[in-house]
């Protein structure tokens, strides 16, 4: 089951993160593990029919989900991956260009810290959450184009 968080340009130009925080934090009394990549996002941000910009390229929309992020530094594990949410969402992070051949282009160094960052964080958290599965991690981190050792998840416990 998907979750939205409906978000307008209002509440991204005044940083306002209520909406988000509403259901996230119903989201964690309910038990945040049981609702695992059902969390999207939708923007409502008008924009003049000329202007050429991916939301995440407008100042005010990443702004939003930097604060968004250091509220809640875990929320890759609530996004819901298949419907492209975690891609979205770093790229309101990292920093990158856009190809119409070939899609986004993350910075490499970039996402190389985001990827690793949000490695870590997550360990902690779903060692607080009860859940000792290192594939989760793997798996976000291959869709990055990283592939994740064992030995990794060995030195970071």
């Amino acid at each position: 089951m998907t979750i939205a968080i409906a978000l307008n340009s209002n509440q991204l130009n005044n940083l306002d993160l209520s909406p988000a925080q509403t259901v996230i934090e119903k989201l964690l009394q309910e038990g945040a593990p049981s609702h695992e990549q059902q969390l999207r996002f939708d923007i409502d941000y008008p924009r003049e029919s000329t202007d050429p910009r991916e939301l995440s390229e407008i100042p005010e929309v990443r702004l939003w989900f930097v604060r968004l992020d250091a509220r809640y530094p875990w929320l890759p594990f609530l996004l819901d991956w298949k419907a492209g949410e975690l891609a979205r969402y770093a790229a309101m992070l990292v920093p990158h260009q856009f190809s119409r051949k070939e899609g986004i282009q993350y910075n490499p160094e970039a996402l190389e810290i985001f990827v690793m960052q949000k490695l870590f964080v997550l360990v902690d958290w779903m060692k607080s959450q009860g859940i000792e599965s290192p594939s989760r991690l793997k798996s976000m981190a291959q869709m990055f184009g990283y592939e994740l050792d064992d030995a990794l998840f060995e030195a970071i416990r």
